[in-house]
């Protein structure tokens, strides 16, 4: 499981670094939701943490761990706060490749 060089965070996410390391055990999370960057679709999806826990994901994990947020509308709002980054930085909305100039092995454009 890859996790973005400079990944978000939420506000109501207080122990981040725990939250990292049960992601990696595929321990259960209830309240936590991922942002994910989807290979095959090539864009970023919100993820409840229990789906990285079932089998499927054990044996084909997402591209890559962006953000974590501690429920579904924070985790729009962290995706929001990534636009924002984008556009002032590219003058562009386009996600995945802001995010790829940070950290390009993670993203497969």
């Amino acid at each position: 499981m890859k996790f973005y060089k400079n990944l978000y965070i939420g506000d109501t996410v207080k122990k981040p670094e725990k939250a990292i390391k049960k992601l990696k055990r595929h321990k259960k999370q209830p309240k936590l939701y991922v942002i994910v960057y989807d290979r095959d679709v090539k864009h970023l999806a919100v993820y409840h943490s229990l789906m990285l826990s079932q089998w499927y994901y054990k044996e084909n994990p997402p591209g890559c761990i962006v953000g974590l947020a501690g429920g579904r509308e924070e985790a729009f709002d962290v995706i929001e706060r990534i636009a924002k980054e984008a556009l002032e930085a590219t003058g562009e909305v386009s996600l995945v490749s802001y995010l790829s100039r940070e950290d390009p092995e993670s993203f497969e454009i």
